[in-house]
């Protein structure tokens, strides 16, 4: 007999706590990283620009929540001074990948029409006029803005908008969020000096700290008695292990309480966990080889057909010529045998195929070998769904 819906639950009480999108009322763990985001804002309280920001960790560390939090307590502060005039733009470039996307989005958002068939430098002054029009001190949020990678030139103009004479009588500062250590590292040097006035670095969460985020969620989201006690704890110790990340934590949270909830049980266990934890990880782990590059897929693939016929882990070489092997027959130029190493022990930093390397007698020197670490049959699955294989499927089958 099919299921029915139904609007009762012995499991939730709210479980749109546990969304991606719910905010948070505190962020006790980060009360080192909002005094800092203070500090950098402070200026504005006092009619002075605030400083200019680069924020960054990896995801999952409470910065963009942290960022708003401490804006809206800014925003606050501004209505009830009404000699501040504060502005926030809060834009994630999550889709963008040059500063000249960035500006003509934010122009859009700003304006509601887009400055479509403008060279840069027209741009940047649309959005100059729209800036000035606003007034007082605007704060731009840039979120995730390591996507434009090397092409920076909104990090250095923004910043500088007042002193190379684009804006008058007004502040206009940036604060850049970054789920990429390296992202600073790769901004050209004038971007540097004029973005990274102060940078914050969001710390992976650690058990401690998760088990203490998800009990305040846990709270709200669900009846009384329902969690067992080993569940927020096996959920704090799955993340804190993998990337420390509390949007990790809670989804596994999440995902355990519906396993729950869906099959009619009264009761949260430690097995809804470690299924939850096996669901989530497995349609990470499937959609991240659906975004592989074509070279990746092929060379993933020549991993695959080792492990069908059992001949894995296999040494590079072999990799290799099936890979040439299967490249000949969906039609794609083939790559020198090192840069096929190099997108398998990318392969390797992400968890789908696994790398050893190994010593072979005396003469034999060092050497690699190669094993799908991902489920086979799920990532057979997932390379059918890529048209140019259906070709080679006997090959790698």
């Amino acid at each position: 007999m099919s299921k029915s819906f139904t609007n009762q639950t012995s499991i939730f009480e709210e479980e749109t706590v546990l969304y991606d999108t719910w905010t948070p009322e505190k962020l006790p763990e980060r009360e080192t990283e909002l005094d800092q985001l203070h500090d950098a804002l402070a200026p504005a309280a006092r009619g002075a620009a605030p400083h200019n920001t680069f924020v960054y960790g990896k995801t999952g560390q409470g910065k963009t929540v942290a960022v708003k939090y401490k804006l809206q307590d800014l925003s606050q502060f501004a209505e009830e001074n009404d000699q501040l005039d504060l502005h926030v733009v809060h834009y994630s470039c999550a889709k963008d990948n040059t500063s000249y996307q960035v500006v003509t989005n934010i122009v859009e958002e700003l304006t509601g029409n887009k400055p479509w068939g403008h060279d840069k430098k027209t741009v940047f002054d649309i959005l100059y006029d729209e800036l000035q029009s606003i007034g007082g001190t605007v704060v731009i949020v840039l979120d995730e803005i390591d996507s434009i990678g090397t092409n920076d030139d909104i990090l250095y103009e923004l910043p500088r908008a007042r002193a190379n004479g684009h804006l008058e009588d007004m502040w206009v500062s940036v604060i850049g969020i970054s789920n990429d250590f390296d992202f600073r590292n790769n901004l050209s040097p004038k971007v540097k000096d004029t973005l990274c006035d102060e940078e914050i670095h969001f710390t992976p969460y650690d058990a401690v700290q998760l088990r203490s985020i998800l009990h305040r969620r846990a709270e709200k989201a669900f009846l009384e008695g329902v969690l067992s006690d080993d569940v927020i704890p096996l959920c704090a110790a799955f993340a804190a292990q993998d990337k420390g990340s509390a949007r990790q934590a809670i989804r596994y949270l999440y995902k355990a309480g519906e396993l729950a909830s869906n099959d009619g049980d009264s009761t949260v266990t430690e097995d809804h966990v470690r299924e939850a934890e096996e669901i989530i990880e497995r349609k990470s782990l499937e959609k991240g080889i659906r975004e592989l590059t074509t070279q990746d897929h092929l060379a993933l693939a020549g991993v695959l057909a080792h492990e069908a016929t059992g001949e894995a882990p296999a040494r590079t070489r072999q990799v290799y010529a099936t890979y040439r092997d299967i490249s000949q027959v969906v039609g794609i130029d083939t790559i020198e045998m090192r840069r096929v190493r190099d997108h398998l022990q990318e392969l390797d930093l992400t968890g789908i195929v696994q790398g050893e390397r190994r010593t072979t007698g005396i003469k034999g020197g060092p050497h690699y070998v190669w094993s799908l670490d991902a489920n086979f049959e799920m990532t057979l699955n997932v390379l059918q769904e890529v048209d140019r294989f259906d070709a080679a499927m006997d090959i790698i089958t």
